[in-house]
């Protein structure tokens, strides 16, 4: 029987190894009601991008979330327009997704010009072409950023930006892996507006020859952490999507299914213990955030 817990979270294909139809079917046999995609999910499919968006309505799966990996920001000239294209193609994608909203990392490239504003003019043009497709645009550092790596970088471009559709994707590696103590990442996740954090993305962690590697919640060795990081944000007012991502050659080498089965008992954990809620009575009302412009 399908929990209630487990409308708040969503499983990442980039998680899972085979084909969009594997990935879709293992996910849903979970008991996810809600995925998040990636451009190669689409594009690869051999029977084209229409078919592959076919079939992800088919699942019955909601889109929470559409990965766009584009380095687009704080470039000039045409490397820009170039980059632009390619941006104004992930819209697209994420529109007939009917996917509310993309999530962009920081770009990895460094910026072409000395100006410092560069980042913020690339994120109000993205976000005011996202405005007309109704999608939020959900602005992500991480360590491979070339000019923006941490969430509080991230969040200073978007409140800069100042669009009304462009949010923070936080990623809970990114969290995790600076070893911040617990009362300065309290004060830190203080600073930001739960009302534009768009996404969560949860990932635990292992250590293997002095290098991380992204696990699922709870099959890592910083599952404490993790649940302050959940539970600090839920006391800060975030009811959004928990996105439950790791990527490794580990997984990467188990049957999709597998991997699904391990990501809901994530998400149970999670649901139930970690934050503690209880299965909705009948046509009581969520307290989930739209993602609608």
């Amino acid at each position: 029987m399908n929990s209630a817990n487990m409308n708040d979270f969503s499983m990442d294909s980039r998680s899972l190894a085979g084909a969009l139809s594997a990935k879709l079917k293992a996910v849903r046999e979970a008991g996810f009601s809600q995925i998040t995609l990636c451009a190669e999910d689409l594009v690869g499919h051999p029977d084209g991008v229409d078919a592959a968006v076919a079939s992800v309505q088919a699942s019955g799966l909601a889109v929470t979330g559409f990965q766009a990996t584009c380095d687009f920001e704080g470039q000039s000239g045409p490397l820009h327009a170039f980059k632009l294209d390619l941006a104004q193609a992930m819209l697209c994608l994420c529109q007939a997704l009917r996917c509310p909203l993309l999530v962009l990392p920081a770009s990895r490239l460094p910026s072409d010009t000395d100006d410092a504003h560069a980042v913020v003019r690339g994120l109000r043009q993205l976000a005011m072409l996202a405005i007309p497709l109704n999608i939020k645009i959900a602005y992500q550092g991480w360590a491979g950023g070339a000019r923006v790596q941490t969430y509080l970088q991230a969040w200073d471009r978007v409140c800069d930006a100042d669009m009304p559709n462009l949010g923070l994707s936080l990623d809970g590696q990114e969290v995790l892996a600076a070893n911040t103590p617990q009362d300065d990442l309290l004060a830190d996740l203080e600073m930001l507006d739960p009302d534009r954090i768009f996404l969560v993305q949860l990932t635990d962690l292992l250590t293997h020859a002095g290098q991380p590697l992204r696990v699922l919640p709870g099959d890592g060795a910083h599952h404490e952490a993790l649940a302050v990081l959940v539970t600090s944000l839920h006391g800060l007012g975030y009811r959004g999507s928990y996105n439950l991502a790791a990527f490794n050659a580990d997984y990467a080498a188990m049957p999709a299914q597998h991997v699904a089965q391990r990501a809901r008992g994530s998400a149970l954990w999670l649901g139930q213990d970690v934050l503690q809620r209880s299965v909705p009575l009948p046509n009581q009302i969520r307290l989930r955030r739209s993602l609608t412009v």
